[in-house]
């Protein structure tokens, strides 16, 4: 089983940034695909960023050139650097891992993007 805990998310204005951080904790297994989810109120949940853990890494279009993921393996953690955020980032992001055994996820961290 893998446990996963985000932190960073929070109330921000329009073109401000935030860092979410995503720490993974129990079975480990070095190879592994992590990245944020993120699911606004009445819609489905879309990938932003994945990350893998040779280091290959894809965005939504509509994130690129803004939001940079990025991983610690070391400390198991994987984070989602967020620039020139718009209203339309506002959603609750998720954190998550596939591994062979399956795939994880964590409880999620509200980013509000207002003015």
């Amino acid at each position: 089983q893998v446990q996963l805990v985000e932190s960073g998310g929070g109330l921000v204005q329009p073109g401000g940034s935030l860092r979410l951080s995503c720490a993974a904790s129990g079975v480990i297994y070095s190879i592994n695909t992590m990245a944020w989810y993120r699911q606004a109120l009445g819609k489905q949940r879309e990938l932003v960023a994945s990350i893998l853990s040779g280091g290959s890494i894809n965005y939504a279009d509509s994130v690129k050139g803004r939001f940079t993921i990025s991983r610690d393996n070391a400390k198991n953690t994987v984070y989602l650097q967020m620039n020139s955020l718009k209203p339309e980032d506002t959603a609750v992001y998720y954190c998550n891992q596939v591994n062979y055994r399956g795939s994880y996820w964590g409880q999620g961290t509200q980013v509000t993007v207002s003015s």
